[in-house]
């Protein structure tokens, strides 16, 4: 039998996206498909570079295929393209996807999860950015070891624009490089919201897969700021397992989900979760509580994206500028799975729901 492109996009009819629950042919995922004798090409176009299921994907692919005739070479490019439910507008117009991080109760790892999480998809291939939204207490400039640089201003046409520093592949901004490094910031709430409206509107970002943005703790100006200015693609709430942090967790959840809000929850990461000697691997201490984070995303049916122990790596890493997860140890696999998890969401967030509009409040 002589194989040709009906009978090659048939077999792939049977391939299911597990996420999305839709073949890869209607899916649109399968391009540049040749047949040469018995050799096939086709790529496999992915969702997001940090897909956790290229190797499954892949493999039935193949299997797929062999059914039709198991002497058939078969060549599978994998590569991805990221989805987005944004249309091109005037603010942040080439950023895909804009992703809050937020919490309810300061304290919980929030920046430290916010500067991992980026890091971790910028490894995975995919082009990000990340705003350092807590204006009064900015840490993302020290996490990444950027402290003692300014970013470049440049005129673009009658508008002065920022620059965004650069570091592990990840741009970013914060009220940290732009202010002397032990002054306080002494602002009243709307001058904040400006700080972080310029960040939006005043910085030259580029196109960008995500935009990751750090909001402070509890349910500020700043995000009423964020959810009129931008459409949000969604939200990721991290918190640690004890009742005070997820009770605080819970008012930073149930505010993305008030009907005139209304930005999709994408999970939850349970930071601290327990803690695990080097010299006692097997061994697990829960310090504070046990499973508060899981039990919150099983009570709101969203997600729980991962729980992060407590490691002393995490803590030098961010101290030192040095995000943990570029570390070749386990704090790496925690962080990229948890990374792949958020992008999974994001892909499935995109493909069923509806994109996500700016809020109108009445004062």
């Amino acid at each position: 039998m002589s194989v040709t492109e009906s009978h090659i996009l048939k077999a792939l009819g049977n391939v299911e996206d597990p996420d999305l629950k839709k073949d890869l042919v209607s899916l649109n995922m399968i391009e540049d498909l040749s047949i040469n004798g018995s050799k096939v090409r086709f790529t496999v176009v992915l969702t997001t570079p940090a897909c956790p299921l290229k190797e499954y994907l892949k493999k039935a692919c193949l299997e797929a295929i062999q059914k039709i005739d198991f002497k058939l070479e078969v060549e599978i490019n994998m590569t991805s393209n990221v989805t987005t439910t944004r249309d091109n507008t005037p603010m942040l117009p080439g950023v895909k996807n804009i992703i809050a991080i937020a919490s309810g109760k300061g304290g919980v790892g929030k920046s430290t999860i916010a500067s991992n999480l980026a890091v971790a998809l910028a490894n995975s291939g995919a082009s990000v950015g990340l705003i350092d939204a807590d204006i009064y207490g900015p840490s993302i400039h020290t996490m990444f070891n950027v402290e003692n640089e300014k970013p470049q201003i440049f005129k673009k046409g009658e508008k002065h624009l920022i620059i965004p520093l650069e570091q592990y592949g990840v741009k970013l901004i914060s009220i940290g490089v732009l202010t002397p490094a032990d002054d306080a910031v002494v602002w009243r709430g709307p001058m904040a919201s400006s700080a972080f409206k310029q960040f939006i509107s005043d910085v030259e970002w580029g196109p960008l897969d995500y935009m990751l943005i750090d909001l402070p703790p509890g349910t500020s100006d700043i995000h009423l700021t964020l959810v009129q200015t931008l459409p949000v693609t969604g939200a990721i709430i991290v918190t640690t397992p004890q009742k005070v942090a997820v009770a605080d967790a819970t008012k930073g959840l149930t505010m993305f989900k008030q009907p005139q809000i209304n930005v999709p929850i994408l999970g939850i990461i349970e930071n601290m979760a327990y803690f695990t000697p080097e010299e006692l691997p097997e061994n697990k201490y829960y310090i504070f509580g046990k499973d508060g984070g899981k039990n919150l995303a099983e009570k709101y049916g969203v997600e729980l994206l991962g729980q992060i122990p407590i490691m002393q790596n995490i803590r030098e890493g961010g101290d030192g500028g040095y995000p943990a997860v570029l570390k070749e140890d386990v704090s790496k696999k925690v962080f990229s799975e948890v990374a792949e998890a958020a992008a999974r969401q994001i892909a499935i967030r995109n493909a069923n729901f509806v994109a996500t509009k700016k809020v109108e409040m009445k004062a």
